[in-house]
């Protein structure tokens, strides 16, 4: 099927593979390691690539073809590559493109392990990263240097849930021939598509809210095809392709995207509300929010604001595993993107080997909680929250 004038939805459920023999409805499950050829002519056309087909499982295999091809056209992308994790969609479309003496640079609210790879691993290979804080937008220009090759960036970030204008972003990065690389993780291609603000390549997570029911890890990077061509032969020698089950599992999940996306951004915004009136709570961040700092540009680069609220609370440190401690329905867990709603308190956890110092300058304060806002009814999420802040 093939009609770009689709709207989103019907382009989610209807971009399938075609249907063998059987004349199946649903697409079914290519548990193969790898494919057999019709002769020997066949099978050395096929390895020079005159012939687009599947030679192994770790190169493509249908399901996930089927899984990229759905978020090329929800991305507006050329072309893509589908990846064991999300970080394995980090890390080898970064490590495809770049070489010894480049520089990154890159807003300075990112995931912890991304940050974890740009400090501690990328400088082993001479790549080394400047990062820019994601509120002083006016600075980014004053961190690139002759050997910057990539501009990076998460939008809305994890875990602070902070907005940069992409249209910006898209700007620079055309000014001074950079490649643009979005983490659109957050947002999903329903809430925000970054390519039309002139990013060149777009990153997702998509064991979250692709899948959205915390069952299986995925990762897969979208965009140019000339880059993209870069990253398949980088990632077809080193290994780290999604798993055919997996794919078929995502592809699924994407058919609901939209329909779980309305609902999750209905309920967060009522959760970003209701906790914006508790007494012991400072400060709530929610791009829908008219108090989030980039509230604007929230609203003219997102369709909704997404399932994620960050929000400090009274009492820092103490306070923030308290209320852990005192939650009973949400689930406590590192996950996100999920049906069920998910508190993580970064500091204590998934940020707690970063320094005091490091950790503000990322905008994650003792008392920072981070909630994924899930599907279930949402005063009953509301109560849940409510006990325990109280």
């Amino acid at each position: 099927m093939e009609n770009d004038n689709f709207g989103f939805e019907t382009q989610a459920i209807r971009t399938q593979l075609e249907r063998t023999q059987y004349l199946e409805h649903s697409v079914p499950l290519y548990l193969t390691s790898s494919f057999v050829f019709e002769d020997a002519e066949d099978m050395r056309a096929s390895f020079a690539e005159e012939k687009d087909r599947n030679i192994y499982s770790r190169y493509s295999n249908p399901n996930t073809n089927e899984f990229v091809d759905k978020v090329c056209k929800m991305e507006g992308a050329e072309a893509g590559f589908a990846f064991a994790s999300g970080m394995a969609a980090v890390y080898s479309t970064l490590a495809a493109l770049l070489k010894s003496g480049d520089h990154i640079v890159s807003s300075s609210s990112v995931f912890g392990a991304t940050h974890s790879l740009f400090i501690n691993y990328f400088p082993k290979w001479n790549i080394e990263t400047s990062y820019f804080d994601i509120n002083k937008p006016e600075t980014i220009e004053s961190f690139i240097t002759p050997n910057t090759k990539i501009l990076f960036a998460e939008s809305p970030t994890n875990p602070a849930v902070d907005i940069i204008d992409l249209e910006l972003l898209g700007t620079i990065a055309k000014k001074h021939n950079l490649i643009l690389v979005i983490d659109n993780c957050f947002a999903t291609p329903y809430l925000q598509q970054p390519i039309k603000w002139g990013a060149h390549l777009v990153v997702h997570s998509a064991t979250k809210l692709m899948d959205g029911q915390g069952r299986v890890l995925g990762g897969i990077t979208v965009g140019d095809a000339e880059l993209i061509q870069k990253i398949y032969l980088f990632s077809r020698l080193t290994g780290p392709s999604l798993s055919p089950f997996n794919a078929w599992v995502l592809s699924k999940s994407l058919e609901t995207l939209a329909i779980r996306l309305d609902r999750h951004c209905e309920n967060a915004l009522k959760v970003a509300e209701f906790l914006e009136q508790h007494p012991n709570v400072n400060s709530v961040k929610y791009p829908f929010l008219k108090s989030h700092p980039q509230y604007e540009i929230a609203q003219k680069q997102m369709k909704l604001g997404g399932n994620i609220v960050a929000f400090e609370i009274k009492g820092g440190l103490e306070a923030g595993r308290n209320f852990l401690d005192k939650i009973k329905l949400c689930s406590l867990s590192p996950n996100l993107g999920d049906t069920r709603t998910i508190v993580t308190h970064p500091a204590s956890t998934t940020h707690s080997k970063l320094s005091v110092e490091e950790r503000l300058a990322v905008s994650i304060t003792d008392g920072l909680v981070r909630v994924s806002v899930g599907l279930e009814t949402v005063k009953d999420v509301i109560a849940d929250l409510e006990q325990a802040l109280s």
